[in-house]
């Protein structure tokens, strides 16, 4: 029979055995970094040695071949460990503890963010992810009957839908403007959209990155055209933050919304808001705050009743990703991308819908297997090969979305190659 004294003796071990398995974790990433550090990124890339330290801070399901990395990501165990302690602690009594302990350590979250973006404090709101950052600056910008908002039928769906419905309730006019993909140039992306604004034109809202095939647009030239002419821009940085290196300073907009359970791999319902001070006053709230709080970026977080665990483990997310690195990050991700997209390319039973220039492109990357109807193809991955991807069907095109992470190992990447030239040989 158990005692009360073995097991409580038995469940400290556990409990000291996890933390120095989750220490030794990281202790092995500080290790591999600390033996890399005069590596440039671009020889570091194919680096399997130290690739596989990063492996080994997640806790995954490797039964399964994840390629929809673009969706939402695993956390690394120590973010994962940090989100489960503090809901324990807010748990604890959440009035005082979740309330007067942990909320107020979101100004430390804030602080870091703002850093790695480039930004002031006072200019970051942190929300619940992309889609609540940018209807906060779709809904909150002044708009009346006749103006006209630019954007592209390429944007994501529910940003899309947001503008309908300010098209519905304010009389406001939308004008979606098409482009190719790839497109034949970051200027033609540029031309594109500076080219479709008009007289009426009030706001200009575009991606950062799609999130249909992973086109990185020229987001400065585009921003400094629009302001010349006296119009705001948002832009959609859902699938950037964490994913490739740049600062607010590269992008030269009014406002920025972007999620970072995705690429920074925090919590999943963690995103922020740029506002560039100078339209913070003017902006209107999802929800409405006092009057007196006109000029504070924080009237944006007024959400009501919240949990403090998921914004306030960022904090390690953001620690994890400073031990990578952006530059090595996205030079890694590159590296898988071109692994299995370069392979499929010379077959000549695909096609790649995505620019492999790096300018262009980083991880996200949409290929079409020719003869294959798409979502049978996305069917078959999963049933034969159990590798989750993303079905892609606009109506200009069909594609198969492909993201990899940093947990990806090579062997998933090529078990992927295989079994798309299996797929489309049995055409």
């Amino acid at each position: 029979m158990l005692s009360r004294r073995t097991f409580l003796r038995a469940g400290t071990t556990s409990a000291v055995a996890l933390a120095a398995f989750t220490n030794e974790s990281l202790a092995r990433v500080a290790a591999a970094a600390a033996r890399t550090r005069d590596a440039a990124p671009g020889d570091l890339a194919a680096d399997e040695s130290y690739w596989r330290e990063i492996q080994q801070a997640f806790t995954l399901d490797r039964t399964i071949i994840n390629l929809n990395n673009g969706g939402c990501c695993p956390s690394p165990r120590v973010v994962h460990d940090a989100f489960k302690r503090y809901l324990d602690i807010s748990n604890q009594a959440p009035v005082y503890h979740m309330w007067q302990i942990l909320e107020p350590n979101i100004e430390s979250v804030r602080r870091r963010l703002a850093s790695e973006f480039g930004c002031d404090t006072e200019e970051m709101a942190i929300t619940r992810n992309a889609s609540e950052a940018l209807q906060i600056a779709q809904l909150g910008i002044d708009l009346k009957a006749g103006d006209e908002v630019v954007t592209t039928n390429q944007d994501y769906g529910r940003m899309l839908d947001t503008w309908d419905q300010r098209v519905r309730r304010d009389g406001v006019t939308v004008k979606k403007i098409s482009f190719p993909v790839p497109p034949p140039s970051m200027s033609d992306l540029a031309d594109r959209l500076i080219g479709a604004i008009g007289p009426r034109t009030k706001v200009l809202h575009f991606c950062h990155i799609t999130n249909l095939t992973g086109q990185i647009f020229p987001v400065r030239q585009i921003c400094d055209a629009a302001r010349a002419k006296g119009v705001k821009t948002i832009v959609d940085g859902a699938h950037a933050f964490a994913h490739f290196p740049y600062k607010a300073a590269d992008l030269g907009c009014d406002y920025y919304g972007t999620s970072l359970h995705k690429w920074l791999l925090a919590p999943i319902g963690t995103g922020f808001l740029y506002v560039r001070r100078e339209n913070i006053e003017g902006l209107w709230g999802l929800q409405p705050t006092a009057a007196s709080r006109a000029k504070d970026i924080r009237k944006f977080e007024e959400i009501g009743t919240h949990p403090a665990a998921n914004h306030n483990a960022i904090a390690e997310a953001m620690t994890f990703h400073e031990g990578i690195g952006s530059e090595r990050k996205a030079a890694r991700l590159r590296y898988l991308r071109n692994r299995w997209a370069k392979r499929l390319a010379a077959t000549g039973r695909f096609k790649i819908h995505t620019s492999m220039d790096p300018a262009q492109s980083c991880a996200i990357c949409t290929v079409q297997v020719l003869n294959v109807e798409t979502g049978k193809a996305v069917q078959q991955l999963w049933d034969k090969w159990r590798i989750i991807a993303t079905p892609i069907n606009h109506a200009e095109y069909t594609g198969i979305r492909v993201t990899p992470n940093v947990y990806t190992t090579v062997e998933e990447i090529d078990t992927f190659a295989d079994a798309m030239e299996k797929v489309a040989s049995a055409s």
